[in-house]
């Protein structure tokens, strides 16, 4: 199987040279990196261009975020199997190895992921995404203490994408109006909705516990402060809030079922309250931008 990396990248810190170093160093090399920028600095891809003149890279004039970012990605690449990288993330050397070992397991495999750590090698980041009964994003082990309780390669709902394999098969049978993630999204939920509509489509997820990875949680958008902590929520801006929110709902209404939706209406209110009072205290100005930015919910 030949495998393309696609990393999308702010040039945030030094963590897309990490991010690079480590694929340079896998037992199972991939046939290309794929790198887009979206720091809109001139120098910082010029450096990147000097120091790894194999990986490939993309500029555009405007931050394109991580889901138009991976569909750019995507288009430019040339393998059947698409490893989707944030530049926080650095990979052991058997990653990429042991990972594609799971689309073995059965045809309809679409989705991979590894065992995600944090940078500490102690806590868990994700070892699968799943889909909540509040319908969120539930990253199964997230902040858990790694004591082996996911040792055991199974079925899982979908991938995060901050290291997300997908079989290019399954992503042409899922693309919609020229998207593979939704570039309405920017950022969050893209993973989980993507993941959603492979399910719908028949494609599996399935998790291989010797892919083996860390991640710095919030690294490329969270302050300093807020790095690998929980309740990622307190450490966003009200722009990211809004999109928090606003793809959550998309995510809902693009793929949920009228049963789904009566079946889970209790735990997704309860969600809304909890979510809207926090709103209303601590990020008033959310609401705002919700009443004065113009959304499409169609597409």
């Amino acid at each position: 199987m030949t495998v393309s990396v696609i990393i999308v990248t702010i040039g945030a810190k030094d963590y897309l040279k990490s991010c690079l170093d480590s694929l340079f160093t896998q037992v199972y090399l991939p046939s290309e990196i794929i790198v887009i920028d979206n720091s809109l600095k001139p120098d910082f891809i010029h450096e990147v261009n000097r120091l790894y003149p194999s990986v490939r890279t993309f500029t555009g004039s405007e931050n394109l975020f991580y889901a138009a970012g991976m569909n750019r990605g995507i288009e430019l690449s040339k393998s059947e199997i698409i490893l989707c990288l944030n530049d926080d993330i650095v990979l052991d050397k058997n990653f990429i190895q042991e990972a594609l070992k799971g689309f073995l397991v059965k045809k309809n495999i679409g989705m991979i992921s590894g065992k995600l750590l944090r940078r500490d090698k102690k806590i868990l980041d994700s070892t699968g995404l799943f889909l909540s009964v509040w319908r969120t994003a539930k990253e199964r082990g997230y902040g858990k203490l790694d004591l082996g309780q996911f040792k055991k390669n199974g079925f899982i709902f979908g991938v995060s994408g901050s290291a997300a394999f997908y079989h290019r098969q399954m992503l042409e049978e899922i693309k919609k109006n020229g998207d593979y993630f939704d570039s309405r999204f920017g950022m969050f939920y893209e993973d989980l909705d993507l993941a959603w509509r492979a399910n719908k489509s028949g494609w599996l997820g399935y998790y291989v516990s010797s892919a083996v990875a860390y991640h710095v949680r919030g690294g490329s958008f969270r302050p300093d402060y807020g790095i690998d902590k929980a309740i990622g929520r307190k450490y966003l801006n009200e722009q990211l809030h809004y999109d928090l929110i606003k793809n959550r709902y998309l995510t809902i209404l693009k793929n949920e079922k009228c049963l789904g939706l009566f079946l889970h209406f209790i735990p997704i209110l309860i969600y809304d309250i909890c979510a809207w009072v926090y709103i209303l205290f601590f990020h008033p100005n959310v609401l705002k931008i919700f009443f004065t930015k113009k959304f499409s919910f169609r597409k």
